[in-house]
């Protein structure tokens, strides 16, 4: 294992020597809300373009939402001059995740890298996850009025089986318990038509045929949500490992991507007891999909701090303490022994036993309780096992949210906001 002390952008040397030849580089964090793992985030992925020829950004976002920004920051037609407009048209509760002034500042690098760049090179900035149903089913009908209306039957007969049960996309799912209540035919179709033109070059043909898949893969969602346990947990991270792969093939044979997303995702489940839970997630199914040795999945942690967080499910963000980390955990191992900040790299016969060991290891989502932590938000896990690297912070302090809009979000997640 290397140790290496964090004070400079400079100071990743030893973990980008770990990326060397990775197709693929995921770098989690502990919790949504912390300006210190946004930043340090930003550090490694701005080298790892500038250093490393990364192609893309791909982050656990709404695919609509992330395609402005997407179109802002390559400078593409209609897309806006300063990537923070199109951030702060994020209204999906929680909107603090990429409504920022961290991912501002990322995306006005991005754009100002990339418009010294021809268009073939620029580096995209996309969304994984699979939430963004009805603006999807918007997308759609926006692209096919424009390049084939002939198509906008199979959109219209998609749109009206989900149409009865409104924005409340949950109450499908409790229907679809019922047989007749399923829009599985109609979603299909509409998958099959996009796919046809998804054939044809181009970036708007792409955007449709994806924005097909996440209406497919929401509703494979919401009807799994409802039955509970891991299942749409796991409908979840596969919708959002297959959406990284058509990335990488959009991009082509030689691109490489770059996934921002919560620890629970980044770190391989099989390291965890998430596996004996029957949970996978996006870190396991990238190195089988792909190798270990083309994956490098990288985790956050700290001691203490403050986070940006909300108390209940759909109330507002609010910074709060995140107390000491308990006795036993690997962050007070980490405190005892690291520098404020630090990188470590992995490998190697000589880890210590809380490397390789089954140690207690915070996850904080969107929604928090500090009085949780002498029994909840830790994750048993081999840390060795379950990343290749590790970033930490003795003290991480809470993240800057923009004034966006918000509007509620879907039921929660499971497990509870990540």
């Amino acid at each position: 294992m290397l140790v290496q002390r964090l004070g400079a952008p400079s100071d990743f040397d030893p973990l980008l020597a770990r990326v060397r030849d990775a197709r693929i580089v995921m770098i989690g964090e502990a919790t949504h809300g912390s300006y210190d793992y946004y930043r340090l985030r930003e550090q490694l992925t701005r080298r790892l373009i500038a250093e490393c020829g990364f192609s893309f950004v791909a982050v656990e976002g709404d695919w609509p939402d992330c395609d402005r920004v997407h179109r802002s920051v390559t400078a593409a037609p209609g897309g806006a001059a300063e990537p923070q407009t199109a951030l702060e048209r994020f209204e999906r509760w929680p909107t603090w995740m990429w409504a920022n002034a961290e991912v501002a500042r990322f995306c006005r690098w991005l754009r100002a890298w990339n418009v010294e760049r021809p268009e073939a090179a620029r580096v995209g900035f996309h969304g994984l996850d699979v939430y963004s149903l009805w603006e999807s089913m918007q997308a759609i009908f926006d692209y096919l009025g424009e390049e084939d209306p002939a198509s906008l039957e199979a959109a219209q007969d998609a749109y009206r089986c989900f149409e009865p049960y409104g924005k409340r996309v949950e109450e499908y799912g409790m229907a679809s318990r019922f047989a007749s209540a399923r829009c599985e035919d109609e979603v299909v179709r509409l998958l099959a038509r996009t796919r046809e033109h998804a054939a044809v070059d181009g970036a708007d043909s792409f955007s449709a045929w994806q924005n097909a898949e996440v209406v497919a893969g929401a509703e494979r969602y919401y009807r799994a949500m409802v039955a509970g346990g891991p299942e749409s947990w796991n409908v979840r991270d596969i919708h959002m490992a297959d959406t990284l792969d058509r990335l990488l093939d959009r991009y082509g044979p030689d691109s490489r991507g770059i996934v921002w997303a919560h620890n629970t995702h980044v770190g391989d489940a099989r390291a965890t007891d998430m596996a004996a839970d029957g949970m996978i997630n996006v870190g396991q199914l990238a190195r089988e999909r792909h190798s270990a040795e083309a994956v490098v999945l990288v985790g956050f942690g700290s001691y203490r701090g403050t986070v940006i967080a909300a108390p209940r499910w759909g109330s507002p963000a609010e910074a709060m303490v995140v107390p000491p980390a308990r006795p036993g955990s690997v962050e007070r191992r980490l405190h005892e022994l690291m520098p404020e900040r630090a990188v470590l790299v992995f490998g190697g016969d000589d880890q210590p036993g809380w490397v390789t060991d089954t140690v207690d290891h915070r996850a904080i989502g969107v929604v928090y309780d500090p009085s949780f932590e002498s029994w909840g938000n830790y994750v048993p896990t081999r840390l060795g096992e379950r990343y290749d690297a590790f970033i930490w912070c003795d003290e991480a302090t809470a993240l800057h949210p923009l004034p966006a809009l918000s509007a509620p979000g879907e039921m929660e997640t499971y497990p509870a906001g990540v």
